[in-house]
């Protein structure tokens, strides 16, 4: 059963830590191992940008492979007729003599058969024997069930002497000569032409389409930013509320794609209001809950050290009302803890004059000082200075600052509040000296986690000040330093120097956060 008890009780501690841990940097990026386990999603943006230009980069090939087809058709188209004609010319000059066909060619039309700048012209005459009547002995033949009919052309690709040729071929019949085959007629000539052609119809595509092509790319992402304005219109709309804005948006005028997001985003302010109305009540009531009970239990003691007791029971009443008071003053601290971390309770942001909360949180703090014969001193610029705030919560910040002056400088020490003008830097910077033991720099970054204390150094704190200054400043948009006292001169003890700088307000300028 102990050791049960004592599995459980290191467990609760290792969960105390990871959230102590957790809380004291709460803006921490996360384990590496774990953002590395969670893929994150692809941009929209992006998405729908790869599905539209994928396909058309895939679409583009292939419409240069069509082009290429379809410019190879059509440069046939005049040269295939030119050869018809040809093939026609040579078959009308073919003429029986004595059953043998004969061909009665001028020598202008040979010629001209025969000449041409770019490409080889080549033609054969093969008889109703098979014999060479004329023309070029070593042209391919065509196979015998391609043949056309008399009178029809015909079209083939073949080779000769290692040129591609497009060849037109007919036939001539003899019907005066029984039984003889008809003879073959064909002109062929060379591709350069037909490919010339081809390669300029490819190029007066392509080379448009080289321009078409990133401008279409352009129209798309122009299309896709413009289409995703209404998402950025949104996105600024949500940056621009103030943090204690919780008011529902404007669903009917989001696009019905986002629409049912808007009214989710919706659902979740409601329900968001009313957990913080609900931690706010809880705040308010464990206040009065507390601190009553507290407060009586103080004034219990009191009223009890009057009366005639022994010393042991004088003692213990000392502790009670020294316990009582400390509890009072850790539930306080807790609560104000509470109230600065949960940033989105409604705090109300006003300008706020420094140095009016600087001397009113001194003037709190001067009996305390008093009691342990210090010198609290103030320190302010003549000229006022504003900064955009809650004036409770600065005050408070203050006046933790100071107590944890008081609460670690010995007897007979100096504490000084001041208030700085930066006017340069646009900068006020509330500071608290004093002449105690320092806080060495290995430690500056713990004590401002949440009931940290240095050990072996003396002083009945919590250990939640520096933790609740920390808060406050970062609600505040401010920055929280820690220094050695610059001006101390003890030599054996080192001071510190506490200093929160925060911006100051600009006349004429508007802050979200302002009422």
């Amino acid at each position: 059963m102990s050791a049960r008890a004592d599995r459980a009780a290191a467990r609760a501690a290792d969960l105390d830590e990871a959230r102590d841990e957790r809380y004291a940097n709460p803006f921490a990026p996360p384990d590496e191992t774990e953002a590395a386990a969670e893929a994150r999603p692809r941009s929209l943006f992006g998405e729908i940008l790869d599905w539209m230009l994928a396909p058309l980069l895939l679409l583009w090939p292939m419409s240069l492979a069509v082009t290429y087809l379809v410019a190879k058709s059509i440069a046939n188209g005049p040269f295939d007729r030119a050869l018809e004609t040809d093939a026609y010319v040579l078959a009308r000059q073919i003429h029986p003599v004595n059953g043998v066909a004969e061909l009665t060619l001028p020598d202008s039309t040979r010629d001209f058969l025969r000449t041409d700048n770019v490409d080889s012209v080549f033609y054969q005459v093969l008889g109703t024997r098979g014999e060479l009547v004329a023309g070029e002995r070593d042209m391919p033949l065509p196979h015998e069930d391609d043949r056309p009919q008399p009178g029809l052309v015909a079209f083939r690709d073949d080779m000769l002497r290692g040129n591609d040729i497009r060849v037109a071929y007919t036939t001539v019949e003899f019907p005066q000569t029984p039984g003889a085959e008809p003879v073959l007629v064909q002109v062929a000539e060379t591709l350069d032409k037909r490919s010339q052609l081809a390669n300029d119809i490819i190029k007066g595509v392509i080379l448009p389409q080289f321009v078409i092509l990133p401008l279409a790319i352009l129209l798309v992402w122009f299309g896709l930013s413009r289409g995703l304005a209404p998402l950025h219109a949104l996105q600024a709309h949500i940056r621009a509320r103030r943090p204690d804005d919780l008011s529902p948006l404007e669903a009917r005028r989001a696009p019905p794609e986002i629409e049912p997001l808007v009214t989710s985003f919706n659902d979740l302010l409601t329900r968001l209001e009313q957990n913080m109305e609900l931690q706010k009540r809880f705040i308010a009531d464990a206040a009065h809950q507390m601190k009553t009970p507290l407060a009586g239990l103080r004034t219990q003691a009191e009223l009890a050290l009057r009366q005639d007791a022994s010393e042991e029971v004088h003692r213990s009443l000392e502790q009670i009302a020294t316990s009582s008071e400390h509890a009072a003053r850790l539930v306080t601290q807790l609560l104000a803890l509470a109230r600065a971390e949960n940033r989105m309770s409604g705090q109300i942001f006003t300008p706020v004059e420094v140095t009016e909360v600087a001397r009113n949180a001194v003037r709190d703090w001067v009996q305390a000082a008093l009691a342990k014969q210090m010198d609290l001193g103030y320190e302010a610029p003549d000229e006022p200075v504003e900064v955009e705030g809650n004036p409770v919560m600065l005050r408070e910040m203050l006046s933790n600052l100071i107590d944890n002056a008081i609460r670690y400088t010995p007897a007979g020490g100096r504490i000084t509040v001041r208030v700085r003008h930066d006017a340069a830097a646009r900068l006020v910077h509330l500071e608290v000296e004093d002449t105690g033991l320092g806080i060495p720099v290995a430690e500056r970054a713990r004590v401002l986690e949440r009931f940290y204390r240095i050990l072996g150094r003396e002083g009945d704190g919590s250990g939640l000040g520096l933790a609740i200054v920390r808060e406050i400043a970062t609600m505040h948009g401010g920055e929280l330093t820690i220094e050695d006292n610059v001006y101390q001169t003890s030599p054996r003890l080192a001071g510190t120097l506490v200093r929160v700088s925060l911006h100051v307000l600009e006349r004429g300028r508007t802050y979200p956060n302002a009422t």
